[in-house]
């Protein structure tokens, strides 16, 4: 399983963070789930 900054899942845990419901930290790795979501709000993807 890849996840890309289109997949649900990531956009799911960047609203989460960037809300502040969760930190960056508590997403959980799954894959590569929280590479992409920290790219993502970091904006590199």
């Amino acid at each position: 399983m890849n996840y890309t900054k289109d997949s649900g899942l990531v956009k799911i845990w960047v609203s989460l963070v960037m809300t502040g419901t969760y930190k960056l930290e508590q997403v959980p790795n799954l894959y590569n789930l929280k590479t992409v979501v920290s790219d993502v709000i970091n904006g590199t993807a």
